[in-house]
């Protein structure tokens, strides 16, 4: 299906995976013979994000830079307004304060069932 001849991707199930890219980990096999995803870090995804927002190269050449499929970036690229405000404070809805101090007594008390 794929081509792999003198390429620096490796061809597993049918799709092109880089070997050694960085910011992400490549395919791995594990001992039961499974193939694990490629796991990309935050900064990868905030690089690749911003890259797209600016909009100074195409999606295709952001495809090619970053080995990505094109509906990655996008993805990335439409989460990242809505989570920046996150960045620079708290949102309104992890603001709220919850009272501990039921909890510390429950807790209290189970422990002290266990030692008697």
């Amino acid at each position: 299906m794929f081509s792999n001849a003198g390429s620096p991707h490796e061809c597993i199930l049918g799709f092109i995976a880089p070997v050694g890219a960085p910011g992400q980990e490549s395919f791995t096999n594990k001992p039961s013979g499974r193939v694990t995803r490629r796991v990309f870090n935050v900064e990868l995804k905030a690089k690749v994000a911003l890259a797209a927002l600016r909009e100074d190269k195409t999606l295709a050449e952001l495809c090619q830079r970053f080995e990505l499929h094109p509906n990655k970036i996008v993805d990335w690229e439409r989460q990242l307004p809505a989570k920046a405000a996150g960045v620079f404070g708290s949102v309104s809805k992890q603001s709220e304060q919850f009272d501990l101090e039921p909890l510390h007594q429950t807790i209290g008390h189970q422990e002290q069932e266990i030692i008697f």
